[in-house]
């Protein structure tokens, strides 16, 4: 299951909804202001990242230039903590499987999270598509 970390003034996080409700992807969506983040939630994306909290956080955020906080300096349960208190230092949208972690919106990115049966179906066929014809995308993910 795919879970969508997500905040409510985030274009990007908006485009990946859209993208993931286009597709018929299943996603659970926790909006990071309104459910809180847990330990687990953290510990998820840092297995999963490559960077650990640097892909994560971002350095650009408000809280992150306020607070002065020096990351490398901090304890993970720490960082973790901070985190937790201060959940408008992730970067957003977070796209989180059992085995992989996305940060942001990217077009071509993004198709690594459509089920690999479909990858490789040609969707721009979709668009040219009579009323009443399907593709072989909509016929792939059950839409007859």
């Amino acid at each position: 299951m795919i879970t969508l970390y997500t905040s409510p003034s985030c274009a990007s996080c908006r485009k990946v909804k859209k993208y993931f409700q286009k597709y018929n992807i299943p996603y659970v969506e926790k909006n990071i202001f309104t459910n809180k983040i847990s330990r687990e939630d953290i510990f998820r994306m840092l297995v999963n990242s490559e960077n650990g909290f640097e892909d994560i956080i971002s350095t650009r955020s408000k809280i992150f230039k306020e607070s002065n906080i020096d990351i490398d300096s901090m304890k993970t349960a720490d960082l973790i903590d901070f985190i937790i208190a201060n959940p408008s230092i992730l970067k957003r949208p977070i796209i989180l499987t059992d085995i992989d972690l996305q940060v942001g919106y990217n077009d071509d990115d993004i198709t690594l999270f459509l089920p690999p049966e479909l990858r490789d179906i040609d969707c721009i066929n979709c668009q040219n598509k009579k009323d009443g014809e399907d593709c072989e995308y909509v016929k792939a993910i059950g839409f007859e």
